[in-house]
Parts: structure tokens; C-alpha cells; sequence
């Protein structure tokens, strides 16, 4: 079983009653923060002789003194038959008040440690105690290949409401609630009598000098050696009692002491299942220090919050889980198609291919790629792989590559073609596909087509991929990729900037209104939630279902959507986009793009753009609130038809959110060329900010990006760098259209 399905499982079976000794916890927490505050602690060094001699002389008939986890001084005594506990200030002795054990109701402590069932309550609270301790590691295992590993564990978390709530809290606290839930399972062992604290009976003692005087306290040797930070308990003789004698407990031991000499009559160390005992009591509950408790207590309480967006990932997975139609029995089919998927999407493009093959009269079988196996039937075998984390496996395809090479070299010359699915802003993109790709090679499977890679899930790159298909097989195969929409939003277009554009190609800066969202659309992931400058916006134009994606220029903070759409031939998006007038609305959503965030540093940060691809570099500058260097390389065709943001990129260097600009315009005399020409210019100056550890960030059309790429690996080279080697070091991203 994986991690994430028993992280789930656990979650759902036993999630309720965590939340209940996770609330409960966060309850019991306020007890030892309001003990702190009830009364003053005692001197850590004082010695526990002077603490008796103040408590003797103004509390008479004191029979014992309790050192409290808090650090306050407790003495019991009677007035006549009446018990009596007061707290005492140690430094005179002076009675403060009378003390009760706590103020939290009885039976919350008993819920939170048995559930209100007695000693089968125990066991199960021990067993919810394990639980919870497996789902922290697993926790940690999730989060871990959430982020990309160590590394980017701290990196900006993305997604629904619940999905950023699940992730956030758990860096914040699984440490906590790992370490509450195995001081539980140790607490546990004791009560359930799986360990004894301590199996020694306690030593006979007498004093040995009855009928002498009794000594007074403060003049006993042994108690002037014991300080009262180290003091649990003192029992005071009986005056009733000849032959009673002074019992001390510490954190070391405990002591028993003559009351006429003073003399050391027995003395028994602490055990070490004691201590940690005592430790773990300390750990989980937080007594004797209170700033923990505090800490125990939020940490019990975001239980809840774990649950509760756990519940409604649940339901989005559940929701979005892949159902392949018309798929033909393995036997059967001549084709057959496997997934590796980490969310589900990757299903969808099986579903399309599967659809298209058997159009043209293939019986096909679509399976989860665990599942890879060939027949006597089989013809063609296709694998569709995501890359998951840092270049792993989707979780179900963990042991994948395994399975594949147990069934050893390939006889029958089956055709194995890998398409991989992933994101090149990420140094291990397609990581999976190849590794598998390269094994599938290895046992001599051959390709119908060699690997090809699919970014962010481009339906575009797919049906390129498809014409290639179709005429490898010399069938007419059509791929028909209808993404499955997630919940869209209406967005009003409140104002634009056109532009003329050269050769025909207009232009717009168009800025639409983001709309509010109460907490249980957020929470769902419904329409925008939050979205940051380099994100991209989905925009599902009238007659059709497929959604063209265009780079954010704006964060949720700026309080508006805005793009930059140009004008493609024939493309029905771009013209529905150019062809609103405002208050004309659209239908969109966000996917978040977290390959091209900027990451929180002071580093400075070289921003390369040509044409609409400023869009997303502009967001960045516009929320540079920080002024952390930022220096933007501009390329265009004509300075006055295609500057786009050129008022704003001004005003904004002249604000310090942009250091420099650099532009270019290649339709213009004197223009300068290109980009790519422009960083030649500028090589000692980009060795200089690369030096510094700058961060790279290059949007425009894939040619342009691969010239740029050539122009920096030349202009590096003194400095034994390259863009290779700067995506590795996940310092340099690109957005490429």
C-alpha cells in the first residue's frame, strides 16, 4: 500500500476521533499556562532546608509540600479535620490562596484519555495515539514529494484553499504532533501496565534515634543539598509519630531521612523508565513550561483544520477520479494503453487516444501502468507517464519500472511508444517518462514513435502529436482532447490598452475584475481562489471546450485579473478576447504555474521577455513591493505599435521596483536587434549579476527562448556556467508559447 493511500485511509477511518483528542488536547493545554500565572515559582536554587523553615513557620500542622510542575509551592495541612491546600510564596511563606488540582471539567481529561469508556477507552486512545503517529509520517513522506523534496519545503505552497490549509499547517506542526503523539504512546504504556515505572518496593524505614529531639528542618544536612527545582514532593514527619521520618521525592530519586540526626536512611534513583516517563508527561502536556503548552495547544486544535480540508481533497479526488469508457478486456484488445498519473489528469488523454483508435477499428484496453502487461493479441502498446516530485513515479507507478523488468527482454517485438506528460520549468521534467523510456529500450522493446514530452497538459502539443501518430500507423487518427474543466468563473472586462501591433497582429492589455469568494468556494477550489503574477489564466472561448491559457500579469492582492492577449491567425480565442468591450464577461480559471514563481530572496533577478511574454515579468515588478533588484531585458518589433506596459514598466522604474531596462526593437532602425543580441551587449554585466547568484526568468516563443538560451550559455562560459546547470540549480525558469 502507498503512502498517500494510507495516509487517507487512516485519515478517514479514525480521523473524527483524532479531532477529538486533538481538541480536547488543545483544551487540557490552558491548564498549565493558568497554573503559571496563579501563583509565583520558586527560586531554582533555593535550597529545599530554607523553603521547609518558611512554610513551618507560617503554616502549622503542615504535613507536606508539593513542588508543582509550574513552579509553584503547594503545602496540605489540616485546621482540625479540615484538609486544607494553599499555595505559598517560597520566599517568605507566606499563604497566597487556597489551590485547586485545576478548573477544566473532570471529564475532559477523561475523554481526551480514555473517551468516557473506562479502561477500554485507554486502549483505544493508545491505538488513535499510533494512528496518529502514522499518519504524521506519512504526512511528512506527502508533503516531502509535494514540494520537491528538503529543499523546497518552505517554497510558496499553491492549489485550492484546502489543499494550501493542508500543506501550510502540516510544515508548521507535524514536527509538534509527531512528538505529542509518541510521548502519548509512552504515557500509555504506563497506564495500561505494559511498563513499570518502577518494580522496587518501597525500602522500611524507622528512625533510628526515638525519644531525642527532633531536628528542625532547615537543619537537616540532606535537605540544604537538595535545591527546589529538583524537589517533587517533601512529606513531613507526623508529629503523632515517633518513628516517622522526612520522605523526599526528586526528579533524581527519592530519600528518606532520620528526623532526630538527620542521617540518610535510604535512598533509591530513579528509574530510567521514570524518567522518561517524566519526560514524556512534560513533552505532552506541556507542564512546567508553559510557552510549550501553548504551542501543544495550537497544535491540537489545527487537528481539526487537518481533518477538515483532508475531508475536502477527499471529495475533490473523489470527485475527479478517472473512468475510462469503452474499454475492451485485455485479451481482447490489440492496442493497449497505460497511465501513470499522480492527479487523474493524464487519464483524460488516454480516454482521447483511446477514443480515436477505436474509431478507427482497434479494440482497445486502458489500464493503470502497474498493471503493464502484453498478450498474444497485442499490437501496439503505448505508456502515458506524468512525472511526479523531484523525476519519481505517480505514487501507484512507484514500483513500475520494476515490474517491467522482471518480464525480462521483449521477444515479441511489440512497439512500446511513451508519451510523458510534466512541466520544463522543472529541472527533472519528464523525468519518469524517460527513465521509463530508456528501460523499455534496454529489453528491447521497440518504438512506433520516439519519446515525446507534453508541458502542463497542452491539448495543442497532443494533437501535434496525434498527426504524428496517424501517419506512423497510416491510419486517419484524429485526437479529440476535451481537458475536464475545473469550476469556472465570470470575469468582467472593466478596461484595456489596445495596441496596433506590425503586420496586422493587434493587441490588448486587458484588465477584468476578480471577484470575492466566501470560504466554502475556496475551500473547494471553486473558480479563482488565490492566484499570483505568473500563473496562467484557463479561458474557455464560446464554441469550444478546450481552454487556451494565457500568463497572469497580476496577483490576487492587485485585486484585478489583467493579461496580455495578441492576435493569432485564426484563433478563436484571441479574437473572442480582442473583440470584448467592457463589461463583457468571460469564463475562466486559474492553474497555478509554481515551476515560474520567484522565490523569496534578496538575490537580484534577471527578467527576460519578447512581446506578450512581458506579461508575467510585469507582474512580478508590479508586486516587487520589496525592491529587491530586478532588471528587465525587453524585446519587441516597434517601440510605438508594441511596448506593452511601457507607461507602467517606466513609472515603475522610476518607483525602484525595476533597477534597470534594457529594450529592444528588431522593425526599427538602430532598433538593437534582439534580446539575445542585447545580453550579448551586456555580457560583463550578466556575468556580474550571475556572480551574484542572480535568478533567471525568460517568457516569449520558444524561439526566442532558445536563442536566449545560446546567447547565455556563450556569455557563462568564462564562468564554467550554463542554463543547463542553472535549471538544475532551479535558478533559471521559462514560459514559452
Amino acid at each position: 500500500m502507498s503512502w498517500k493511500a494510507i495516509h487517507r485511509w487512516l485519515g478517514l477511518t479514525v480521523g473524527t476521533l483524532a479531532v477529538v483528542l486533538g481538541v480536547t488536547g488543545a483544551i487540557l493545554a490552558v491548564d498549565p499556562v493558568q497554573q503559571a500565572w496563579q501563583a509565583p515559582a520558586a527560586p531554582g536554587d533555593l535550597p529545599v532546608a530554607t523553603l521547609v523553615e518558611r512554610v513551618t513557620r507560617t503554616v502549622p500542622g503542615a504535613e507536606e509540600i508539593r513542588h508543582l510542575p509550574s513552579g509553584a509551592i503547594v503545602v496540605f495541612s489540616f485546621a482540625g479535620d479540615q484538609p486544607q491546600a494553599s499555595y505559598v510564596d517560597p520566599a517568605d511563606g507566606r499563604v497566597l490562596g487556597a489551590w485547586q488540582p485545576s478548573v477544566l471539567p473532570r471529564w475532559v481529561k477523561n475523554l481526551h484519555r480514555s473517551l468516557l469508556l473506562g479502561d477500554t477507552g485507554r486502549w483505544r486512545a493508545a491505538g488513535i495515539a499510533l494512528t496518529m503517529l502514522l499518519l504524521c509520517v506519512s504526512a511528512v513522506v506527502l508533503l516531502l514529494r509535494r514540494m520537491g523534496g528538503w529543499r523546497r519545503l518552505a517554497a510558496r505552497v499553491r492549489g485550492s484553499l484546502a489543499q494550501r490549509i493542508h500543506v501550510v499547517v502540516g510544515r508548521v506542526v507535524l514536527g509538534v504532533l509527531c512528538l505529542t503523539s509518541l510521548t502519548a504512546l509512552t504515557m500509555s504504556a504506563s497506564t495500561l501496565e505494559l511498563v513499570a515505572l518502577d518494580t522496587r518496593t518501597e525500602p522500611a524505614v524507622l528512625s533510628v534515634a526515638a525519644g531525642k529531639p527532633a531536628l528542625p528542618g532547615a537543619q537537616l544536612a540532606a535537605l540544604q543539598g537538595i535545591a527546589v527545582q529538583d524537589l517533587r514532593k517533601l512529606n513531613l514527619p507526623s508529629a503523632s509519630d515517633p518513628e516517622d521520618v522526612w520522605a523526599v521525592a526528586t526528579a533524581q530519586g527519592q530519600a528518606w531521612i532520620d528526623r532526630y540526626s538527620g542521617q540518610m536512611l535510604a535512598w533509591q534513583d530513579a528509574t530510567l523508565a521514570q524518567r522518561v516517563y517524566d519526560l514524556a508527561v512534560v513533552l505532552h502536556t506541556g507542564e512546567s513550561a508553559w510557552p510549550w503548552a501553548v504551542v501543544l495547544g495550537l497544535a491540537g486544535a489545527s487537528v481539526l483544520l487537518f481533518w477538515l480540508s483532508g475531508i475536502v481533497m477527499w471529495w475533490q479526488a473523489r470527485r475527479e477520479t478517472p473512468r475510462i469508457v469503452g474499454n475492451i478486456p485485455l485479451a481482447q484488445a490489440d492496442v493497449l494503453i497505460f497511465v501513470a498519473s499522480e492527479g487523474g489528469s493524464t487519464w483524460g488523454f488516454a480516454q482521447a487516444l483511446q477514443d480515436a483508435l477505436s474509431q478507427c477499428g482497434h479494440r482497445v484496453h486502458t489500464s493503470a501502468l502497474e498493471n503493464f502487461h502484453t498478450t498474444a493479441a497485442t499490437r501496439q502498446v503505448f505508456v502515458l507517464a506524468a512525472t511526479y516530485g523531484e523525476g519519481q513515479a505517480p505514487t501507484h507507478a512507484s514500483h513500475a519500472l520494476e515490474h517491467i523488468a522482471k518480464l525480462g527482454t521483449n521477444t515479441s517485438a511489440v512497439p512500446v511508444t511513451v508519451l510523458g506528460f510534466g512541466d520544463r520549468q522543472f529541472p527533472t521534467f519528464c523525468a519518469f517518462a524517460e527513465a521509463l523510456d530508456q528501460a523499455l529500450r534496454a529489453q528491447g522493446w521497440p518504438a512506433l514513435l520516439p519519446l515525446e514530452r507534453i508541458h502542463q497538459q497542452s491539448g495543442q502539443q497532443f494533437a501535434r502529436w496525434g498527426v504524428a501518430l496517424a501517419q506512423a500507423l497510416g491510419e486517419p487518427l484524429v485526437l479529440d482532447y476535451v481537458p475536464r474543466l475545473p469550476p469556472t468563473t465570470a470575469l468582467t472586462l472593466i478596461a484595456r490598452q489596445d495596441y496596433p501591433g506590425v503586420t496586422g497582429q493587434a493587441a490588448a492589455i486587458l484588465r477584468f475584475t476578480w471577484p470575492a469568494q466566501g470560504l466554502g468556494e475556496r475551500l473547494r477550489g471553486l473558480g479563482l481562489a488565490r492566484f499570483a503574477a505568473g500563473d496562467l489564466v484557463g479561458v474557455v472561448p464560446p464554441g469550444s471546450a478546450v481552454p487556451r491559457y494565457y500568463s497572469l500579469a497580476s496577483g490576487w492582492e492587485d485585486g484585478f485579473l489583467e493579461i496580455c492577449v495578441r492576435q493569432m491567425p485564426d484563433g478563436l480565442c484571441s479574437t473572442h478576447l480582442l473583440g470584448l468591450k467592457a463589461g463583457d464577461s468571460i469564463v475562466a480559471f486559474i492553474r497555478s504555474n509554481p515551476g515560474f514563481a520567484l522565490p523569496r530572496t534578496r538575490r537580484p533577478v534577471l527578467l527576460i521577455a519578447a512581446g506578450t511574454g512581458v506579461s508575467p515579468l510585469a507582474g512580478f515588478i508590479r508586486r516587487n513591493d520589496k525592491r529587491r533588484p530586478m532588471h528587465l531585458y525587453f524585446g519587441g518589433r516597434d517601440p510605438a505599435r508594441d511596448f506593452y506596459f511601457g507607461p507602467e514598466i517606466q513609472r515603475w522604474l522610476g518607483e525602484g521596483r525595476l533597477a534597470t531596462l534594457q529594450t529592444v526593437f528588431s522593425r526599427v532602425p538602430d532598433g538593437g536587434g534582439y534580446v539575445q543580441d542585447a545580453l550579448r551587449r551586456d555580457a560583463e554585466r550578466v556575468r556580474g549579476l550571475m556572480a551574484q547568484g542572480a535568478i533567471v526568468r525568460v517568457c516569449g516563443s520558444r524561439a526566442m527562448a532558445r536563442g536566449v538560451a545560446e546567447a547565455l550559455d556563450a556569455v557563462l562560459a568564462p564562468l564554467q556556467l550554463s542554463v543547463a546547470q542553472l535549471k538544475a540549480k532551479e535558478r533559471y525558469a521559462e514560459d514559452v508559447f
